[in-house]
């Protein structure tokens, strides 16, 4: 990094000191001089407590690891045990009965149900695909995956027979979406004279290209054109079924991307500013062409009252900004200590979205003028409302009303869990947003219990009596405190993109237990996960709902209670565990890629992140530190799925071989998450994949 900047009492990487007074603050007429001394004011001031925050984090974990330690060996007792909870300030009263105050929110996220895509923000070919994928091609979704029963496609162009199949599959959805009054849709013919429906209200318009319908509060539009390849052959001239799949999008500065410094954070800004800006666009190679993507506009309509309307053409989009762990050397303090990271999102990916808040965009993101932040990984009521009082500090630098900035709250870590409502009420006048994200939440349930005793196999956990709870346990407690119609209630991400068939069997579990949304890998994806909504009317769902699961399945720890392995059980999940940590880490510490579809051991391509790293690094540290494995048996593991690894990266041109190379900075950080995993704070991996991301980029 070149000289920093001085600006107020900070010390600021020159790049994006120039790209916060070039791009971002003229727009919104703010003065430089006064932006940074602002800033700095903030950071001196939440910085501390920041700080101390992460401290009572570490002193509960200390606290915990010492009572389990006491008691290594004895039955648990559930009573016991939360008593100690209790004692300690982990577990916190129940606040009364209150209803979140959240108000002026958008409908994709208040009123309407329907997927949401995550994106790593450096990406920008990947966040305008996940922008445009509010509408998505179902005959497309159809063709290119195993969501339907049919064929592969042959290969050398395209297949009349399994073409047909789509067909036919897209109509019978829309038999079932979108009823006519009578017959089917595979037998209508000639639609211009109109389309009879069973329920007329269900018909919104006519578009450029075809009819426009409502199922459910989402969007079909069926396209006819006759002289199109696939239209000329349908008796109805139908040539697309196009769905509104994508509501919402996260553009994510956290767990999905590897931003290690300014270079990072400023690539990061910057995309931000074009998607939220409206001209972000990207140009790459594809079949010897250049092509270049943008976002989409909106999609014009003639309603029956033969008015002219639009619907968005892009997803409703929130910023992940970083949790409270990490710090950033992009800006520093005078001492040359760097700034907490999660401080610098809130300010800056508010600072560029205030620009849409003033009307300054090219489309508009939020219609009633919203900034929304998911806030990652904070642990318990405190650091909420510390998110809180932080987002009132940024509202009153930029000049933004109270609670403009509204916060998604992700419950991934055990202490949010069990005091979930005294969570939400922390953040209940600006709270749009709560979901439930698995993978992180195991890490964390290893991490907290570590000293307890050797945890169950990683597969069994998901169906221990914890999880259950967790999921059960975080609808209920939304619904309970009025989120329904005001919030988004979400699960976590489906994480193999390539098997569709069995996403469109399972997910749709997800509505049924509740959430209004739930994560997808890719734009195909949340078209077919937008059937699910169009089945299943999820805000009935939520009337229905019941009791909310009680805290003692929530605090049952996933012992293994005794089992003994055997030698090739041992070895089995050392090496699922090892081959799913090698494959993420030495794309992320040689290459900078955050996330991406990596195989696992048997073959398949998962979405990884560092969520999934956590859960591995964790598990093998648990059973280290008891004795179900040796550092032998570990390290064994470790070489012999480098070679897998290697392996299934082989065509890959760039990829550095980690076999015979023990001493590269992949496998080194590889091994320091297992071997040094018991002491990292709350079983994160960041602190570590930095320290090794630095030192790769530095040479």
């Amino acid at each position: 990094m070149s000289e920093y900047t001085p600006k107020a009492r900070l010390k600021v990487d020159p790049a994006l000191a120039g790209f916060i007074e070039s791009e971002v603050l003229p727009p919104l007429k703010m003065d430089a001089d006064a932006f940074w001394q602002g800033f700095s004011d903030l950071v001196h001031k939440y910085a501390p407590v920041n700080a101390a925050l992460l401290a009572k984090r570490e002193d509960l974990q200390s606290q915990i690891d010492a009572w389990h330690k006491e008691r290594r060996g004895q039955p648990h007792d559930a009573g016991v045990y939360t008593a100690f909870l209790k004692e300690i300030g982990y577990l916190v009263p129940e606040p009364g009965d209150f209803t979140i105050g959240t108000d002026k929110v958008d409908p994709e996220i208040a009123t309407m149900a329907g997927p949401q895509l995550v994106v790593p923000i450096l990406n920008a070919r990947f966040l305008l695909n996940a922008a445009n994928a509010r509408w998505g091609s179902l005959y497309d979704a159809f063709y290119g995956t195993d969501a339907l029963d049919a064929p592969p496609a042959r290969p050398g162009g395209y297949d009349e027979e399994r073409g047909a199949a789509v067909i036919a599959a897209a109509k019978a959805f829309l038999d079932e979406a979108v009823p006519l009054a009578s017959g089917t849709w595979a037998e209508m013919g000639d639609p211009s004279g109109g389309i009879p429906l069973k329920d007329d209200s269900q018909y919104v318009g006519q578009t450029a290209k075809g009819r426009l319908f409502k199922s459910n509060g989402l969007h079909i539009e069926v396209q006819f054109d006759s002289e199109s390849p696939i239209g000329k052959t349908d008796p109805s001239g139908i040539s697309d079924v196009v769905l509104e799949s994508a509501l919402t999008t996260i553009a994510d500065c956290e767990d999905s991307v590897a931003a290690v410094d300014a270079e990072d954070k400023l690539l990061a800004y910057t995309n931000w500013l074009g998607v939220i800006r409206g001209d972000l666009q990207e140009s790459f190679d594809k079949g010897g062409k250049t092509l270049t993507r943008a976002l989409n506009g909106d999609k014009s309509y003639t309603g029956t009252d033969g008015a002219e309307h639009s619907l968005p053409g892009r997803s409703l989009l929130f910023v992940r900004n970083v949790g409270h762990l990490m710090t950033n050397p992009a800006i520093q303090l005078e001492d040359g200590s760097e700034i907490p990271e999660g401080i610098m999102d809130a300010v800056l990916t508010s600072a560029i979205s205030a620009q849409d808040v003033r009307g300054l965009t090219k489309y508009g993101n939020s219609k009633v003028g919203n900034i929304y932040i998911v806030k990652p990984k904070m642990h318990g009521p405190e650091e909420c409302a510390f998110t809180n009082d932080l987002f009132d500090a940024v509202e009153n630098l930029l000049g933004l009303e109270r609670h403009t900035i509204k916060v998604g709250v992700m419950d991934e870590e055990r202490r949010t869990s069990a005091n979930l409502a005294a969570c939400i009420h922390a953040v209940r006048d600006r709270i749009v947003f709560i979901n439930t994200g698995f993978l992180d939440r195991t890490g964390d349930e290893i991490h907290t219990s570590m000293q307890a005793g050797p945890m169950m196999r990683k597969g069994a956990m998901k169906g221990s009596a914890w999880l259950k709870a967790y999921e059960a346990r975080n609808v209920g407690i939304g619904l309970k405190h009025g989120l329904s119609g005001r919030a988004q209630i979400g699960k976590g991400m489906w994480a193999a993109p390539d098997l569709m068939g069995q996403m469109m069997e399972e997910k749709i579990g997800h509505l049924r237990a509740g959430a209004n949304t739930a994560w997808v890998p890719s734009p195909t994806a949340a078209t077919l996960h937008a059937i699910h909504y169009h089945r299943e009317d999820v805000f009935e769902i939520q009337k229905g709902l019941g009791d909310i699961a009680g805290l003692d399945d929530l605090l049952a720890i996933p012992l293994a209670e005794g089992t003994n392995w055997s030698e090739d059980e041992v070895r089995e999940e050392l090496d699922n565990n090892a081959q799913g940590l090698l494959g993420y880490v030495v794309r992320w510490i040689d290459a900078g890629v955050g996330c991406s579809k990596v195989p696992d051991i048997n073959d398949v391509g998962l979405m990884e992140d560092r969520a999934t790293l956590r859960i591995s690094s964790q598990h093998m540290a648990n059973w280290l530190l008891h004795g179900v494995a040796s550092e032998d048996q570990v390290m064994d593991s470790l070489k012999r799925m480098a070679a897998k690894v290697d392996e299934q990266n082989a065509g890959d041109p760039t990829y550095e071989p980690m076999t015979g190379n023990w001493d590269g900075v992949a496998f080194k950080a590889a091994c320091d998450l297992v071997f040094k995993g018991v002491e990292q704070p709350s079983g994160y991996t960041e602190p570590l994949l930095h320290q090794w991301r630095l030192e790769k980029k530095a040479g």
